[in-house]
């Protein structure tokens, strides 16, 4: 049986201004304060330092601004400060932006985590004891389900989008690199996120950006699209267990056993709002508006999250409902947040306090 890893000293966090990322950096900072860690992002549009102005006074905490596509910054700063964990998130994301510029997520997701493979690789050699190389993936990869079952760690990869073949292409480098230089690596494979932080090109922070404001909420085709809901604080719980206790190379599928259709979704996020704001009972779901369908649109995401259930101990704290109004709760409290992030005024807090 495969040792698991020993905890690293200097860990690596690719993303971690992003969404999932600042909520992996917090927890690690906060839990782990023998541990330093340094926050690799690129501050594109989706990259905010607001996300941790909590911890960035912190001893063990160090923000570095930098692309994973940089091949010659990638190899210095590994040199300088000698990671000995990658936990790498760093990713282009977005479905709809793959359709309209696959290139973009080629680069990023693929030439991205290959450069990050090969430094992590330079570095160590042979010298693996106590390394790990964490790469966090999508269900997407999978492709789509029908009516019934579920996404398995052995389910075959049929991607669907320019986004989904991107991250598929990632996974496969990383396992390769694992067979080939016996680099040790572990693979996650989550459903949608949602919480607090997330960059409003999403469903549910747009939808509630656009409630607010009585802004249309467009829903592709019938809204019949299924998808499984996981809790960003509970992802980040269980990317805390997988680096520490998981097997090296090892998969593990994270769900949040949260299955539903949009249509629905988007009518349970209507209510809500109704009630926090106020509102008319009703009145939100008038807002509602079927567009045309993107192409390549997948039926059905599912996960079966028994592995890491069984073999971890992990499972979702909350429930979908719990976590719905926990999320809208803190974009209520936080509408300035919001605010900015939907002008871009967000990215002159980088400008203030690093420039």
């Amino acid at each position: 049986m495969l040792e698991k890893a020993k905890p690293s000293k200097n860990i690596l966090v690719t993303g971690g201004a992003g969404f999932i990322g600042s909520h992996v950096v917090r927890r690690f900072v906060t839990n782990y304060p023998g541990y330093h860690i340094y926050n690799l992002d690129a501050l594109t549009y989706a990259g905010n330092l607001e996300n941790l102005i909590d911890i960035e006074g912190n001893d063990n905490y160090t923000f570095l601004q930098g692309d994973i596509t940089d091949e010659a910054f990638v190899n210095a700063i590994f040199k300088e400060h000698r990671f000995e964990g990658v936990i790498h998130l760093a990713a282009e994301s977005h479905v709809d932006r793959s359709i309209t510029d696959p290139l973009a997520f080629a680069k990023t997701n693929i030439l991205g985590t290959m450069i990050l493979l090969n430094a992590f690789k330079a570095l160590w050699k042979d010298n693996w004891e106590g390394k790990r190389f964490y790469h966090i993936s999508t269900d997407e990869v999978y492709g789509t389900l029908g009516e019934t079952g579920l996404f398995k760690e052995t389910t075959p990869y049929e991607p669907n989008s320019p986004y989904s073949a991107s991250k598929a292409s990632s996974d496969h480098f990383v396992r390769a690199y694992g067979e080939t230089y016996d680099l040790p690596y572990v693979i996650t494979n989550c459903s949608n996120n949602y919480g607090a932080n997330q960059f409003p090109e999403k469903l549910i922070p747009l939808f509630i950006h656009n409630i607010i404001h009585n802004k249309p909420l467009p829903v592709y085709g019938n809204g019949n699209y299924t998808r499984d809901w996981l809790y960003v604080i509970d992802h980040a719980i269980a990317i805390d267990l997988v680096y520490h206790e998981g097997l090296d190379k090892e998969t593990y599928n994270i769900g949040g056993f949260n299955e539903w259709k949009n249509i629905d979704l988007v009518k349970l996020l209507c209510k809500h709002m109704d009630e926090k704001l106020g509102r008319e009972k009703g009145s939100s779901e008038l807002l509602i508006t079927y567009v045309k369908d993107r192409p390549g649109h997948d039926l059905r995401y599912a996960i079966d999250a028994s592995k890491i259930n069984k073999e971890l101990g992990w499972s979702p704290t909350v429930t979908f409902e719990e976590g719905l109004s926990k999320t809208i709760d803190w974009y209520l409290a936080n509408e300035g947040w919001l605010n900015n992030v939907t002008s871009g005024a967000y990215q002159q807090y980088y400008e203030k306090q690093y420039q």
